[in-house]
């Protein structure tokens, strides 16, 4: 399972060293026995503003009963689970068979660790894309705050002066 931080900071995949970092992945999942990254779905992250984003993840095949959303504990997880059909031959319905079946689907988990400040919205599925909209809701406490400065006249009085 690939467990992702969802920091909002751009990821450099067009960084020269990004290929080098894909192949030590593959290297060190190959002595894990963990799947590399680049087995997990694909995924797009997109800032609509400062408070919407949409995190897009490409399914295609997978129907709205095989994927899975879960939060727990400031995790998301978003997991796959094809249903397989069970033949006892090769020969498929209506004596149809597979000469060869390159586009398989397979099950995957995908992680990432949320903030707790993150709100997810809403998730559909659409054309093979799972969308899910989410807020990134920072409290008034914690926003920036401008403060008027004013200024003492001559009595010691404090004159307000209002910020544009």
């Amino acid at each position: 399972m690939a467990n992702r931080s969802f920091s909002l900071i751009p990821a450099f995949s067009h960084h020269p060293l990004s290929d080098r970092l894909s192949q030590i992945d593959n290297l060190f999942s190959r002595l894990t026995g963990e799947k590399p990254l680049a087995d997990s779905p694909a995924y797009n992250l997109l800032q609509k503003d400062k408070a919407h984003y949409e995190l897009t993840v490409s399914v295609p095949g997978y129907v709205r009963d095989e994927l899975d959303i879960s939060v727990l504990n400031n995790q998301l997880t978003i997991t796959g689970k094809p249903h397989v059909e069970k033949t006892d031959s090769v020969e498929e319905k209506d004596g149809m068979k597979w000469v060869h079946q390159g586009m398989t689907r397979s099950e995957f988990s995908l992680s990432f660790s949320l903030e707790h400040r993150i709100n997810i919205q809403k998730a559909y599925l659409d054309k093979g894309l799972l969308t899910l909209e989410f807020t990134y809701d920072i409290p008034e406490q914690e926003k920036p705050q401008k403060i008027s400065i004013g200024v003492k006249n001559e009595s010691g009085r404090v004159l307000e002066h209002n910020a544009a």
